[in-house]
């Protein structure tokens, strides 16, 4: 039984999540409420809402986790490629905050192979706007000609990143945000970007799971420490065209 939270009511621990044999594996509980407060508890806990309009607010924590070291992303020959050219070529920038709630919409707008509609609802955009507000969340753009192409926003405590949704409207605009996004996380030596759950996009780009014991070992040293600095732009790439491709 998935226990339902009141208002004040705490996480129950990510251990009890409903297991593999289960019809909904790594669902931990559900809600009504949907508050920033609520928000960053579960984060720092190993916890993210993903729900559908019509339904209460689903939390979930899977074991596996998947994520995404900086150290290990995989840059292609042609991803390489396109790189050089948007550092190169003054008409592509990589801005980061430029407009946060621009940037989820344009993901919940965005098709997905095998999803009908979004898990990224009108509640979903206010209350991730309230983070960013409160510098807990960011948005990394991909601009070209003064177009914003592609992008991607997810949410930030101490040294972690915690990814939720991508967009392209311009082929790789959605790789070259993420490229960037790990170059700046290298420069301020950032082990892990959560990506929450497998799919074949993110292990094409060097993704992989661990257990979900391991993660949050992890993620309550990382939220501890002290939070980066968000200012970057598309210079964060030279480290990456630099790598060898894999």
């Amino acid at each position: 039984m998935v226990p339902w939270l009141a208002f004040d009511d705490p996480f129950p621990p990510v251990e009890r999540a409903l297991g593999a044999s289960s019809g909904a594996p790594g669902l931990l509980a559900a809600s009504a409420d949907l508050l920033p407060a609520r928000l960053i508890d579960a984060y720092g806990r190993g916890i993210f809402p993903w729900y559908s309009d019509g339904q209460p607010v689903l939390w979930w924590s899977p074991d596996p986790r998947m994520v995404l070291v900086p150290a290990e992303f995989k840059v292609s020959h042609s991803l390489r490629k396109t790189l050089k050219h948007v550092v190169r070529d003054p008409l592509w920038e990589v801005r980061v905050d430029d407009d946060f709630p621009a940037v989820m919409r344009a993901c919940a707008q965005t098709p997905r192979e095998g999803q009908r509609g979004t898990w990224i609802t009108a509640d979903i955009v206010d209350a991730y706007t309230s983070l960013h507000r409160q510098g807990k969340a960011h948005s990394v753009e991909t601009w070209f000609n003064g177009v914003r192409v592609g992008g991607l926003y997810g949410v930030s405590f101490g040294r972690m990143f915690f990814g939720e949704s991508m967009f392209a409207h311009r082929t790789d605009a959605s790789k070259i945000a993420l490229a960037a996004l790990v170059g700046h996380l290298r420069r301020n030596e950032i082990e892990m970007i959560d990506c929450q759950q497998n799919t074949s996009h993110l292990a094409s780009l060097g993704g992989r799971e661990i257990a979900r014991r391991a993660f949050v070992a992890h993620l309550r040293k990382a939220v501890a420490e002290p939070p980066i600095s968000w200012r970057f732009d598309k210079s964060v790439l030279a480290g990456l065209i630099d790598t060898p491709a894999r």
